[in-house]
């Protein structure tokens, strides 16, 4: 076993042990603070493959653009920092299917290549990726986007308490405006004394 081989162990069980700490957290912001760890070791995975920009572009979009937007919908709906007793639930499901998910892709891959060589194609470039995500990949590409704005657009709506909210209903005939001059009987002062006593000296 070389040095690379060894590394990419170590990245790829950075990786797993985040991943597990993402679903296996009772804190929302921990889950995704583990999430940018997990996506920075798939990135470390792509420098030791020789991907550059396959790796760079990971931490970029996903690290630098997906966790920030995941954040920042925790930070607008204004969910629970602290730990969330709605996370505590069982936790054997999500381990069974995420188990035989593992085991199925690791007899996938071993049935594929048998511990055989493989031939590594040429280095990719920044103009032939560009090339493929806007000739081929692009209508995926612009449904991805879309489907971003429309969780960050959810995220303010859920943030807005107003929105949605009953409008507190009128009941009732509108008072009319009173002024001093309609009621004469509560006026105060010597004006309204002088016009007691006159009253009283008339009777």
């Amino acid at each position: 076993m070389t040095g690379v081989d060894a590394l990419l162990l170590a990245l790829g069980a950075v990786a797993v042990g985040s991943g597990v700490l993402v679903v296996a957290t009772r804190h929302l912001v921990r889950a995704g603070l583990y999430l940018v760890v997990c996506l920075g070791a798939v990135a470390g995975m792509y420098l030791v493959l020789a991907a550059e920009l396959v790796a760079w572009v990971q931490v970029l979009i996903y690290v630098g653009a997906v966790v920030v937007l995941l954040l920042f919908a925790v930070m607008l709906t204004r969910a629970p920092i602290g730990a969330s007793d709605d996370l505590d639930r069982p936790g054997w499901p999500a381990a069974l299917i995420g188990g035989g998910a593992g085991l199925g892709l690791a007899a996938l891959l071993v049935d594929a290549y048998r511990w055989t060589t493989v031939e590594l194609p040429e280095a990719g470039t920044a103009e032939r990726l560009g090339e493929q995500v806007f000739s081929s990949w692009v209508l995926p590409f612009e449904v991805l986007s879309v489907l971003l704005l429309s969780a960050l657009v959810g995220a303010i709506v859920l943030s807005r308490p107003d929105i949605g909210a009953p409008r507190p209903e009128t009941t009732g005939a509108a008072r009319p405006e009173t002024t001093g001059a309609a009621r004469p009987e509560a006026a105060d002062g010597p004006a309204g004394d002088d016009a007691a006593g006159d009253r009283g000296r008339s009777r």
